[in-house]
C-alpha cells in the first residue's frame, strides 16, 4: 500500500464545499472578471481543489475551463507570455468551430508576437505599472539592431538579425483599422481581440485555474500574476489562485526588493496580493476528527480502490458526519462495517491500523493532508521490512508510530531516545518512562484537584500525586530538559505508552536515518554518558561528581566518542555542541589533558572561531599541557582568521600576564 501524493477528484477532506462555493460564485455573474485565491499550506489539497472545480464545469457547454502550472514553464521563457499563449492555444484546441475565424485567431496571435518579439530583441523588463514596452523602447531596439548590421564581425546569423529587424518595426507599423499607436491602446487592444475570441468560440465564460504558483522562482511568480492582472482581466475571464499566501508576499518582496516594509497596519506584499485576489478561500488544517476520518479513508481507498462502490458509500457517509465534526466524531468500526457491506473483512488491516494510528496522527501532524501521507507511506514501508527480515511480530505499528512522530518532529528527542535505548540492555529508556509518567500525571493531577478544589481549594492535590512525586525524585539531567519543553510533554502524552518498550527493532528499521547501533555497540552503557555530554553548558557542568567515578579507560573511551562526533559536525566557527562537555569530562580526569590539546590542535584554523581559545583555564593545568596550549595560541595569533587571531592574542597576553 503507497499512498500518492497526487491532486484528485475524489474528496477525502470535504474540501468539496470550498470547490462548491468557488463554482457557484463564479456562475452568478459570469460576465465579470474576478480573480479568487485558493490559499493553503504545501500540502492542504489546494490541487485536490482546482480537480474538484474543473469537474464541477464539466459538461458546460458554454464554460471553457483551463488549467495552467507555472512551475512547469518555469526556466523555458517568460511566464507572462507562456500564460497568454497557454490560455489561447487551449482556447483554440477546445473550441474547432475557430478554424473559421481565422483572422480573429490571427490578430490575437499577432498581439502576443508583439509581445514576444519585443521581450527578445531588446530584453526588455515589463514593468509592474506598464506591462509592455513603450513603442520609443523598441524604435531604440530597432535602430541599435540596424547598427549591428554595418559590422557583420558581430553577428551570429545575419539572416536572423534582418528578419528580428523587419519583425521589431513590422509591429511598430499600422495594421489596418482600428490598430494602437501607443500602449494603452494596445491593451485594449488585445483585450478587445480576446474578447471578439470569446465570443466566436461561443464562451460566456472562461474560467483559468492557476496552480504551484508557490513552488515557483520569485520572478515567474510576479511575471504569471502580472499577466493576470495586466493582459488577460477581460470580461467573462476569471482566474482562481491555488497559492500559499507567504509563499507569493515572499516572492514580492524579492521581486520589489527597494519597497518599502509596510504601508500603514500592512505590508506592501500583502497589498499586492489583496489587490489581485478579489475573494480569498483559505482551506483550514484538519482537526481532531476530521484527522483521523481521512486515515480511515486512505488506508481504506488504499486497500479497495477509488473507484469501489462500497469505498464511496463510505465516504458519503464520511461526508455527512464531517459536515459537524464537533458533534458527531469520528468513523467507527461499525460505521465502517455497515457502509462496506460484504467487502468489510478486505478492510480489517486498514481499519485496525487506523484505530491504532488515527489519535496519534491527529496528535502530531497538525492537520495536513501531505504529511499525514508520507507518514503513513513511510510507517506501512517499515512494518514491511520488519516482517521481509522475520522480526515483524516485534514491531507493534502504536509504538513505531508515536517514535515517527518524535523523529519528524522532534529529532533530538528521537535522538536522545534512540543512544539511550541502543545502549541498554534491555533496549529500554528509563527517562522515557518517567517523563511519560510525569506527562499522564499533570492530566491526573488536573483531574483530581477539581473535586479537591470544592472541598480544600485544591493544592494539595497535585502536590500528593503519586506519580509526579516519583519522577521528581529520581529526574536526571535529560529528563529536566525534557520536561522544560511544552512540545516535549505534549509529545509524551499522546496516547501509546513506549518507555516499557524495547525500542531496538524500531531503531533497527530507522537505520534508513541514522545507524543507531554502531557507536552504541562500542560503547554500551557509556553511549548515554556521552549524550549527556552533548547537553546545555549547565546541564555538563552538575556531570562532574558523576563522571569522576568512571574508570580512567572509560572516560577516555567517551571522551573518543565525544571528540569524534564534534569532528563530523565540521562546523567550527561557533562553539559546537560537546565541546563543554569535553572540558568537564578533562576536569572530571585530568589525565586527558594531552588528548584534549591533540584534539584543539587537529581542528581547521582557517574556519575556527574565537571561542577555542577560552574556556579551558580550569581544565588545562599540567605544565606539559598548558605549555602546548600556549604555543597553540601563537599559532592562532598569526595563521587564524581576524577574530581567532585578536582573541587568541588577547588570551595570550592574559595568560602570561597572570604567570
Amino acid at each position: 500500500m503507497i499512498l500518492t501524493d497526487n491532486e484528485t477528484k475524489v474528496d477525502l477532506l470535504n474540501n468539496e464545499a470550498i470547490a462548491t462555493t468557488i463554482i457557484k460564485l463564479l456562475r452568478d455573474r459570469p460576465d465579470q472578471p474576478v480573480t479568487v485565491g485558493v490559499h493553503g499550506d504545501w500540502g492542504a489539497g489546494k490541487s485536490s481543489v482546482l480537480e474538484m472545480i474543473e469537474a464541477g464545469f464539466d459538461g458546460e457547454a458554454k464554460v471553457l475551463c483551463l488549467k495552467f502550472n507555472g512551475w512547469r514553464f518555469q526556466g523555458f521563457e517568460d511566464a507572462k507570455i507562456a500564460l497568454i499563449e497557454c490560455i489561447v492555444t487551449g482556447l483554440i484546441e477546445k473550441r474547432p468551430t475557430l478554424t473559421s475565424a481565422g483572422e480573429t485567431v490571427k490578430d490575437v496571435f499577432r498581439r502576443i508576437d508583439w509581445l514576444k518579439v519585443a521581450k527578445k530583441a531588446g530584453g526588455l523588463a515589463f514593468t509592474a505599472f506598464t506591462g509592455i514596452p513603450t513603442p520609443d523602447q523598441i524604435q531604440t531596439i530597432v535602430c541599435t539592431l540596424e547598427g549591428f548590421l554595418a559590422d557583420p564581425a558581430k553577428l551570429a546569423t545575419k539572416d536572423n538579425l534582418e528578419a528580428a529587424v523587419e519583425g521589431v518595426k513590422g509591429l511598430l507599423k499600422p495594421k489596418g483599422e482600428g490598430d494602437s499607436t501607443n500602449v494603452p491602446e494596445e491593451i485594449n487592444a488585445f483585450r478587445k481581440a480576446f474578447d471578439d475570441l470569446l465570443d466566436k468560440a461561443g464562451v460566456e465564460q472562461l474560467v483559468v485555474l492557476i496552480d504551484d504558483l508557490d513552488r515557483c522562482l520569485p520572478d515567474t511568480a510576479i511575471e504569471t500574476l502580472e499577466a493576470v492582472r495586466l493582459f488577460v482581466f477581460t470580461s467573462r475571464t476569471a482566474f482562481v489562485v491555488a497559492a500559499d499566501e507567504a509563499m507569493i508576499e515572499y516572492a514580492v518582496r524579492k521581486h520589489f526588493p527597494d519597497l518599502p516594509d509596510t504601508t500603514g497596519p500592512q505590508t506592501y506584499a500583502r497589498n499586492y496580493l489583496e489587490k489581485l485576489i478579489q475573494v480569498p478561500f483559505r482551506i483550514p488544517a484538519l482537526g481532531d476528527t476530521e484527522t483521523r476520518t481521512y486515515v480511515t479513508l486512505l488506508l481504506v481507498g488504499a486497500e479497495l480502490g477509488d473507484n469501489d462502490a462500497a469505498f464511496n458509500a463510505l465516504i458519503t457517509v464520511a461526508r455527512e458526519r464531517l459536515k459537524r465534526p464537533w458533534t458527531s466524531g469520528a468513523l467507527d468500526a461499525a460505521t465502517v462495517r455497515t457502509a462496506l457491506g460484504d467487502k468489510a473483512s478486505r478492510a480489517n488491516n486498514a481499519l485496525a491500523l487506523s484505530d491504532q494510528i488515527g489519535p496519534i496522527l491527529a496528535s502530531g501532524t497538525k492537520g495536513n493532508p501531505r504529511q499525514i501521507k508520507r507518514f503513513l507511506n513511510t510507517l506501512v514501508l517499515r512494518q514491511r521490512t520488519a516482517e521481509a527480515r522475520g522480526f515483524g511480530d516485534d514491531v507493534k505499528l502504536p509504538v513505531l508510530a508515536k517514535l515517527m512522530l518524535a523523529e519528524r518532529f522532534l529529532p533530538r528527542l528521537f535522538d536522545q531516545i534512540a543512544a539511550a535505548a541502543a545502549a541498554a540492555a534491555n533496549g529500554k529508556c528509563p527517562d522515557l518512562s518517567a517523563l511519560e509518567a510525569a506527562a499522564t500525571a499533570k492530566d491526573d493531577a488536573k483531574t483530581a484537584a477539581k473535586p479537591e478544589k470544592a472541598a480544600a481549594k485544591g493544592d494539595d492535590a497535585v502536590k500528593s500525586t503519586p506519580k509526579l512525586e516519583a519522577v521528581k525524585s529520581t529526574e536526571s539531567a535529560l529528563l529536566s530538559e525534557w520536561l522544560s519543553s511544552p512540545a516535549i510533554k505534549a509529545w509524551a502524552a499522546v496516547p501509546t505508552a513506549i518507555g516499557g518498550e524495547d525500542l531496538r527493532p524500531y531503531l533497527f528499521v530507522a537505520k534508513d536515518r541514522k545507524d543507531y547501533f554502531g557507536a552504541a555497540s562500542v560503547l554500551g552503557h557509556l553511549a548515554a554518558v556521552v549524550e549527556q555530554l552533548f547537553g546545555g553548558k549547565f546541564a555538563v557542568q552538575g556531570l562532574e561528581a558523576d563522571l569522576k567515578r568512571l574508570a580512567t579507560p572509560e572516560a577516555a573511551q567517551i571522551f573518543e566518542a565525544v571528540r569524534g562526533r564534534i569532528v563530523g559536525g565540521d562546523s567550527f566557527d561557533t562553539e559546537p555542541p560537546g565541546a563543554a562537555g569535553l572540558a568537564v569530562l578533562v576536569k572530571a580526569h585530568p589525565t586527558l589533558q594531552a588528548n584534549l590539546v591533540d584534539f584543539l590542535e587537529a581542528l581547521p584554523r582557517d574556519r575556527l572561531g574565537p571561542w577555542v581559545c577560552g574556556g579551558w583555564e580550569g581544565v588545562l593545568k599540567d605544565g606539559d599541557a598548558t605549555q602546548r596550549f600556549d604555543r597553540l595560541l601563537q599559532t592562532w595569533g598569526k595563521e587564524g582568521g581576524a577574530m581567532l587571531k585578536a582573541a587568541a592574542m588577547g588570551v595570550l597576553r592574559t595568560r602570561q600576564g597572570v604567570r
